[in-house]
């Protein structure tokens, strides 16, 4: 049996052993993704509705037109970023790559809705954050789905090791090949 074909098993074994211990199918987590990426294009128009650059004359900083651009880039970024993961979800550096977005957006507007309330509408200020807020429970699930996924790899990468470690060893014990004498013509 080749070490190809005696890897698949133990293969599908770590995963089986990582499915049954609750890990997320990636057909799961889609509705999250989607969900992740429909709420960060709900932000936009509503980050739309601030205007940073109005509140220099009540002697808000500069910064608040950078946070605010950020913030609306991010969201646009995220919706595209996690509507693309949907379609393979159980690439772990996209994954990470979503939900760090993700996160710098949450840090962005948790800062940015502070200014919109003493510079410009405390209503409008609360309901940004509030909207933001309520990709809680998408973001946990997706983070406990890219910590099982990452558990997943590790355990497939210690089954490859095992096998190439293996293989190395039967390689070592054969006999050197024999080399071919060339006669002279």
């Amino acid at each position: 049996m080749s070490s190809k074909t005696s890897a698949l098993p133990l293969l599908a074994c770590a995963q089986a052993q990582a499915q049954d211990q609750g890990t997320a199918e990636p057909w799961d987590i889609r509705a999250v993704l989607t969900e992740i990426s429909a709420h960060a294009g709900r932000l936009v128009p509503l980050l739309d509705k601030v205007d940073p650059a109005s509140w220099s004359d009540q002697g808000a900083p500069e910064g608040y037109q950078k946070q605010w651009k950020s913030a609306r880039d991010q969201a646009q970024a995220l919706s595209s970023e996690a509507a693309a993961l949907v379609r393979n979800p159980d690439k772990l550096s996209e994954a990470l790559k979503v939900f760090f977005r993700m996160q710098a957006l949450e840090f962005t507007i948790n800062s940015l809705s502070d200014g919109v309330r003493k510079y410009q509408n405390p209503a409008l200020g609360d309901l940004v954050e509030s909207t933001a807020a309520e990709n809680g429970a998408n973001r946990e699930r997706f983070q406990q789905f890219i910590v099982e996924l990452a558990a997943i790899r590790e355990q497939e990468y210690e089954v490859m090791d095992h096998e190439a470690q293996r293989c190395r060893a039967l390689l070592s014990r054969q006999p050197p090949a024999k080399k071919a004498v060339r006669k002279s013509q």
